[in-house]
C-alpha cells in the first residue's frame, strides 16, 4: 500500500489529539483507518501499534524537556502494564480472538470511559466549587505505587486483549489518583509510561500481526510532526484548557467504543460542542458583569483620592 495523502491528514488530526491529551491514539487512529479508508481491521490495528512506536517517545521527549513527567509515577505504571499488556495478547489467543470477546471487551470499555467522562465533569465542578487548583509540583507529588500498579495493570492488560490503546482510560484514573497534578503533567506522565508499553504490543504486532509498511509510514509522516506540536502545546497550556480537551477525547472514545454509528457521533459531538461554547459564553457574560465597569473603577478612585486629600 502507497502513501495515501488523507491517511497523512487525518494521522496529523489523531497525532494532534495524542499530544494534547495523552489519549485518542488507538480509540481514534484504528477506527479512522478502518471506516474512512476501508484498511482492513488486522492491518489497521497492527500498522497504527508498530506507528506509535515513533509517535509516543516524540510527545514524551518533550514533556520530559518540559519537566512535566514523574520518572517513579512511570516505573511504578510500568511495572503493571508492560507484564499485563503480554498477559492480555495471551489470554486473547487462549480465547481465540473472536470478535465477540474483543467486542464484549471494547464495550466494557467504552462504557468505563463514557462513566470517567461523568466523573471528570463532576469533578470539574467540584474543583470550582472548593476553589482547588491543580497545582502541585510534578518532581514533589507522592507516588502512591499500589494504586498506580493498578492503573498500569488495567491498562496494559487493555490494550494486550483489544490492541487498542487504553490512554483515556489510564488519565481518568491518574486524575483522580492524583488530584494536584495539573492535566499537563500527568499528560506527560501517561505518554512516558505508554513508551515501553506501546513497544511490548508492537512486537507482538510485528510477530503476529498484518503490519503494512506503506500504512505504516503514511501514519507516521501524519502523526509525528502533530504529536510533537500537540504535546508543545500540552506542556504549556494551563489546566483550564487541557482539561476540557482531555475530557472531550475521552467521550467520543467511549461513544465509538459502545458501538455509535459514525455519522451519529458526528452529530452528537457537534452538540457536545455548541453546548460547551454556549456554556463558556455565559459563564464569560456572568464574569463581565459581575465585573465593575472601568468608567465606575475610575470614578470611585477618584472619590477616595478626594476624601483623602480632604481629611490631610
Amino acid at each position: 500500500m502507497g502513501l495515501n495523502p488523507y491517511i497523512v491528514l487525518g494521522s496529523a488530526i489523531v497525532g494532534l489529539l495524542v499530544g494534547l491529551t495523552g489519549a485518542g491514539g488507538g480509540a481514534l487512529m484504528t477506527p479512522m483507518l478502518i471506516l474512512l479508508f476501508n484498511v482492513k481491521p488486522a492491518a489497521a490495528i497492527s500498522s497504527d501499534l508498530v506507528a506509535a512506536v515513533v509517535m509516543r517517545p516524540v510527545g514524551s521527549a518533550v514533556h520530559i524537556q518540559r519537566g512535566t513527567v514523574n520518572f517513579r509515577l512511570v516505573g511504578w505504571m510500568c511495572l503493571g502494564s508492560v507484564p499485563m499488556a503480554f498477559l492480555g495478547a495471551y489470554l486473547l489467543h487462549v480465547l481465540g480472538g473472536s470478535s465477540a470477546s474483543q467486542q464484549n471487551v471494547e464495550i466494557a470499555l467504552g462504557a468505563a470511559l463514557l462513566a470517567g467522562t461523568a466523573a471528570m465533569v463532576l469533578r470539574y465542578w467540584l474543583d470550582r466549587r472548593s476553589g482547588q487548583q491543580r497545582s502541585g509540583a510534578i518532581a514533589a507529588i507522592r507516588v502512591r505505587p499500589l494504586p498506580t500498579v493498578a492503573i498500569g495493570i488495567v491498562g496494559g492488560l487493555i490494550v494486550g486483549m483489544t490492541s487498542v490503546g487504553s490512554g483515556s482510560l489510564m488519565i481518568v484514573l491518574l486524575l483522580f489518583t492524583y488530584p494536584m497534578l495539573a492535566a499537563g503533567q500527568l499528560v506527560g506522565t501517561d505518554l512516558t509510561q505508554a513508551v515501553p508499553l506501546t513497544a511490548a504490543a508492537a512486537l507482538g504486532a510485528l510477530a503476529f500481526g498484518h503490519v503494512e509498511f506503506g500504512l505504516t509510514a503514511a501514519v507516521i509522516i501524519g502523526s509525528v510532526p502533530a504529536v510533537l506540536i500537540g504535546s508543545l502545546l500540552s506542556s504549556r497550556a494551563p489546566d483550564k484548557y487541557i482539561r476540557p480537551i482531555i475530557t472531550f477525547v475521552i467521550f467520543a472514545s467511549g461513544l465509538k467504543y459502545v458501538g455509535m454509528g459514525t455519522t451519529t457521533l458526528g452529530w452528537t459531538l457537534c452538540g457536545v460542542l455548541l453546548a460547551g461554547g454556549a456554556y463558556w459564553l455565559w459563564l464569560n457574560s456572568r464574569k463581565t458583569k459581575a465585573e465593575p465597569a472601568p468608567d465606575r473603577e475610575v470614578e470611585v478612585l477618584r472619590q477616595l483620592a478626594g476624601r483623602r486629600g480632604a481629611e490631610s
